[in-house]
């Protein structure tokens, strides 16, 4: 049996050394759930929140076999768990992801400088009340703002940016998640306006309001060409780590 963990001082202590601030965001009780098979003693917990699941502890197939529902990535917190999700999802795809350091110093000047790239005829915004019902009409940047349970929790604890071209969204960034000392950076561009530094301006801009209200911005890279553009704005490469892509067709159970 699964049960929701409400004491999170008991799932704490299971993801102790994890810097990753989506299980802050669970742990917090920002966003997201925990997932236990034991209340009283849990030996092993699942943090799920937006696409993502983390498995910490001693390996549970209970927990590992109950999911939610469509595509998500699962994170082990070693190879046991990584054997553990192999044996339950076969078709599970494996990937690499690219962690990034937690601790960036940020060089405020150079990210001004970033926004002075501003093409004529763009316009750089926040995400406001407007622009969020934006962000809502189109697939590429729904996720900016649908984590979050309301556009009121948004607009209050969420943080975002967002380049326009003729009055539509065409660059993007904003907090995929938030825990209490920051935001975790969510950043997309559509097709026909990439490689014309956007993602670079847009980010900047996003860093430049996170650290100027205290909040840090965190970033976690999928692909390299992610890396590369966190390392465009100061960040720091740590570690790689394994991933596995699931859908719900893929289930064995």
């Amino acid at each position: 049996m699964v049960y929701e963990i409400e004491d999170m001082s008991k799932a704490e202590k299971i993801f102790t050394g994890w810097e990753e601030t989506l299980i802050y965001s669970c742990i917090q009780k920002v966003m997201g759930k925990i997932y236990v098979t034991d209340n009283d003693e849990p030996q092993s917990a699942f943090a799920f929140i937006g696409r993502f699941g983390f498995f910490a502890g001693k390996p549970e197939r209970e927990l590992v076999k109950n999911i939610p529902e469509g595509f998500v990535i699962l994170v082990p917190q070693n190879e046991a768990w990584e054997e553990l999700i192999e044996d339950v999802y076969p078709d599970a795809k494996k990937m690499t992801r690219y962690a990034i350091r937690k601790d960036t110093q940020f060089d405020t000047v150079s990210m001004r400088n970033n926004l002075l790239m501003l093409p004529e005829g763009y316009e750089l915004k926040e995400i406001d009340d407007e622009i969020y019902d934006k962000c809502l009409k189109d697939p590429v940047t729904k996720e900016f703002v649908s984590l979050f349970e309301s556009k009121e929790k948004y607009l209050k604890d969420g943080r975002g940016m967002v380049i326009l071209k003729n009055g539509e969204i065409v660059s993007g960034a904003s907090s995929y998640s938030r825990y209490r000392e920051g935001i975790e950076i969510e950043v997309d561009t559509i097709e026909s306006e990439r490689r014309k530094n956007l993602a670079l301006i847009v980010c900047s801009a996003l860093i430049l309001r996170c650290l100027n209200e205290g909040l840090y911005p965190s970033w976690d890279a999928q692909n390299m060409g992610s890396v590369h553009l966190a390392e465009k704005l100061g960040y720091e490469f740590d570690h790689t780590y394994v991933a596995y892509e699931v859908a719900s067709d893929m289930r064995t159970h």
